[in-house]
């Protein structure tokens, strides 16, 4: 069973307009409503993959009960989820259909108090000692949860043998490197925050020198750039695909997760999880990929780079 961890889950709706124009009236022409946050993205890729995934985190108030009933209609995953007197978040993607571009606005989540963080710490430390073959944690946190979250997270995984996935950014992102997770994975502009270099490949470098076992960095279009102790690879999709960018990168990590499950060689996994990013873009909410796409592309993406000596 694997473990994804949304401390600010969300409600995400998708608004696609023909065209969007600021300072007029717009017409919906379709509405898509989905559990979400990066976490949740990530579980129901991974449910689409075969696996079992328990999703954890916190969810309150009506928006928290609707996620909750989402959750519920998608098989293979178990909700988890700690309830909390602050209401869930929404998120607002509007997706302009002539240029395929994506506004993204993002409400504030709920205020998690002491005793609510402190109950979900006590439960999630019960959840990776049972039996737990990986776990994600990602995204961002909401009020009241101490920005060095991860960090104990982290080490709570490694204490219990959990590999564990990181995949947030800014302080949080920092903190939770240093407690030494099994992989990290930012994008371009969150490397580069982290260590305060922008060519990717040194970025990389110095980001799993910070403590990280490996780094896989999200460089949009251009794919993927994996430094591990095994070696060191890059995975080019062909070409770039048209439509909602939301929830790419969560699918990557669905990708990287399950190819370490399931046993699979670095390039291996890189492939899957570039393949699914894309197929994700050309999907009509984050969350979900285009499978037709995705076994299109997984035969054509390119990895280039080589192991590390024995």
């Amino acid at each position: 069973m694997i473990v994804t961890v949304t401390l600010n889950a969300a409600l995400d709706l998708t608004y696609r307009v023909p065209a969007l124009t600021p300072h007029t009236t717009h017409r919906v022409t379709e509405v898509t409503e989905r559990a979400g946050g990066k976490g949740v993205n990530v579980a129901r890729v991974l449910a689409a993959l075969g696996h079992t995934v328990t999703v954890t985190g916190f969810a309150g108030g009506p928006t928290g009960r609707t996620l909750r009933e989402h959750l519920t209609r998608t098989p293979g995953l178990v909700d988890a989820l700690r309830p909390v007197q602050g209401p869930t978040r929404r998120t607002l993607a509007v997706v302009d259909a002539r240029t395929g571009d994506t506004t993204q606005l993002n409400e504030p989540g709920p205020a998690v108090s002491p005793a609510e963080w402190s109950g979900f710490l006590t439960a999630y430390e019960e959840l990776v000692r049972g039996g737990v073959t990986a776990v994600a944690l990602c995204g961002s946190l909401p009020p009241g949860v101490p920005v060095g979250a991860y960090a104990l997270l982290v080490r709570a995984a490694r204490a219990a043998r959990v590999p564990v996935l990181l995949d947030t950014s800014g302080e949080p992102l920092r903190r939770g490197v240093a407690a030494r997770p099994d992989l990290v994975k930012p994008n371009a502009e969150e490397l580069a925050e982290l260590t305060g270099a922008h060519e990717p490949s040194r970025a990389t470098r110095d980001a799993r020198r910070r403590g990280a076992h490996a780094v896989v960095a999200s460089l949009g279009a251009d794919g993927l750039l994996a430094v591990t102790p095994e070696g060191t690879w890059r995975a080019t999709p062909p070409a770039a695909v048209r439509g909602n960018p939301t929830g790419a990168g969560d699918s990557a990590v669905a990708g990287l997760l399950s190819g370490l499950v399931e046993g699979l060689a670095w390039p291996e996994r890189l492939a899957r999880a570039a393949a699914l990013a894309s197929a994700t873009v050309a999907a009509p909410a984050a969350g979900e990929f285009d499978r037709t796409v995705y076994e299109d592309v997984l035969s054509k993406v390119t990895v280039s780079g080589k192991a590390s000596a024995a």
